[in-house]
């Protein structure tokens, strides 16, 4: 069983990443001149946001009916933790190997590395808590 945090979490990063999801799938454009960082990073490519799009509702839905099926959550919490740490680390990548500034670490916190960090923070919290029960 998941602890009220865990599953308060698990839901906020289900929310967020499901909402962006459908708004990169269904609204592309906009999307792409919303998000700070973004446009500074290549040009608009409506198909990849689509597909990127579609990755985080399924991000999004994971996390979401892990909090409902506890039993159940860390499994359904595993992978998409690996793709947003992936993520992450990819943008911290960038910023090492010159493709952008340092800055972007402080830009792209509240959307990439936050959460990154939130899902990493579920996985472990829910395995320990495993081991002790």
């Amino acid at each position: 069983m998941q602890s009220k945090w865990s599953i308060r979490i698990a839901v906020l990063l289900g929310l967020a990443a499901l909402s962006n999801g459908v708004l990169m799938t269904i609204a592309p454009e906009p999307w792409y001149w919303m998000v700070p960082g973004v446009p500074d990073r290549g040009p608009f490519n409506q198909h990849f946001l689509r597909d990127i799009g579609m990755n985080y509702s399924l991000i999004g839905a994971a996390f979401i009916w892990g909090a409902i099926d506890t039993r159940h959550s860390l499994t359904l919490w595993l992978m998409p933790t690996a793709w947003l740490a992936g993520h992450a680390i990819f943008h911290v990548w960038e910023v090492l190997a010159g493709i952008c500034g340092p800055e972007f670490l402080i830009i792209d916190f509240g959307g990439v590395t936050l959460p990154a960090l939130l899902a990493l923070w579920l996985i472990y919290t829910g395995y320990k808590k495993q081991a002790h029960e």
